[in-house]
């Protein structure tokens, strides 16, 4: 059940002496707030494997808005590519870019270009390039400071993940940017906070969280933000009003991503399974939830890690998992390399989301 929460929005702006309080309360809130929790034991749809290359990991893949393409970040032999493949098959296309900063901040801008982090301007910048690889790449906007994760707005500006951190811890973190990460809202300690970047270089602090995704119409963000050991998902306006919590257990729930027609969210979580001999929740599945907090739902149920979900209008989940490729699998792909490591994967929604996408 979604609960409005204006008194966070004003300790989120308050001194970090504030932090540890509103952490705690947080943590209070969740021994409060139902869950409604529906699924079932076993994976209802038949599970597809979509990509498999040779020796090589495939995470993160990004729905182009006319549910055509596919964006993922490549990973092999210590370099990581942002490639675009079709969306029917997975069959890569070309190589949209290889700059070691887009690999946790690649995400499409229409049907035709994408975004992504680049310092090659000589510092850091939002720039935009062509899906298909060809012609100019022009930078956005500079941003001054240490992002991650951007988004860009219909009116130029951007919101994106500042790290508050020593450069130094920054340095460290980026000294092989291109290793592909199962946890990408991990920032080596962090604080990390959403800022709103103006064209005009006029900056304003939304919230605490990491993971920021935009709603199609553009006008909500769903993100993740911490509160002692759990993450919980967080829904606000882009200017930072209305801010209200969805979930609310002990767990991590992170890599929030919004359906075609905006009325559900898909994200990671370790909410389900307790491994029974570390007593540790380390076993990662993909859930779904409406955006008004109801109808919490487990979409996977295998013992690897799932992450990294994509809705598509076709009525099909797409994510990235290191479960294991049955020998028929290999075979219909035509792949004779190693094939561990992470690749994406696709199974059917439930019918709940798929009448009304």
């Amino acid at each position: 059940m979604i609960r409005h929460l204006s008194l966070i929005a004003l300790l989120l702006l308050a001194t970090p002496v504030s932090a540890g309080d509103l952490r705690d309360w947080l943590e209070e809130m969740s021994d409060t707030m139902p869950s409604v929790i529906t699924g079932q034991d076993n994976e209802a749809h038949e599970v597809n494997l979509l990509t498999l290359e040779g020796g090589e990991s495939e995470m993160y893949p990004k729905i182009s808005p006319d549910g055509k393409y596919l964006l993922v970040s490549s990973g092999k032999r210590n370099k990581t590519l942002v490639t675009r493949r079709l969306l029917e098959n997975g069959d890569a296309l070309n190589v949209v870019t290889d700059d070691a900063l887009a690999t946790d901040s690649f995400a499409w801008h229409g049907n035709n270009q994408i975004i992504f982090l680049s310092e090659r301007g000589g510092d850091l910048g939002v720039w935009s390039a062509s899906s298909d690889s060809d012609g100019a790449v022009t930078r956005l906007l500079r941003l001054p400071g240490q992002f991650i994760q951007p988004v860009v707005l219909d009116d130029g500006s951007v919101i994106a993940v500042q790290l508050e951190e020593k450069l130094r811890r920054y340095k460290q973190r980026q000294a092989n940017p291109t290793v592909l990460k199962f946890s990408n809202w991990q920032t080596s300690s962090a604080e990390t906070r959403l800022l709103h970047i103006l064209q005009t270089g006029a900056v304003t602090g939304l919230a605490a969280g990491i993971n920021p995704a935009l709603s199609p119409d553009g006008k909500k963000l769903v993100f993740s933000m911490q509160a002692g050991q759990s993450w919980h998902l967080f829904m606000m306006n882009v200017d930072g009003k209305d801010l209200v919590q969805l979930t609310n257990d002990h767990s991590v729930d992170v890599q929030p991503t919004w359906s075609p027609d905006g009325q559900w969210i898909a994200f990671t979580s370790n909410r389900g399974d307790i491994n029974v001999k570390s007593g540790k929740k380390n076993n990662w599945d993909i859930w779904m939830i409406h955006h008004d907090g109801r109808n919490l739902s487990r979409l996977t149920f295998d013992e690897a890690k799932d992450g990294g979900a994509a809705i598509a209008a076709n009525g099909r989940l797409y994510y990235h998992s290191d479960r294991k490729v049955s020998s028929p699998e290999r075979e219909l792909h035509g792949s004779k390399g190693s094939s561990s490591g992470f690749h994406i994967w696709s199974l059917e929604l439930p019918d709940i989301v798929v009448g009304k996408l």
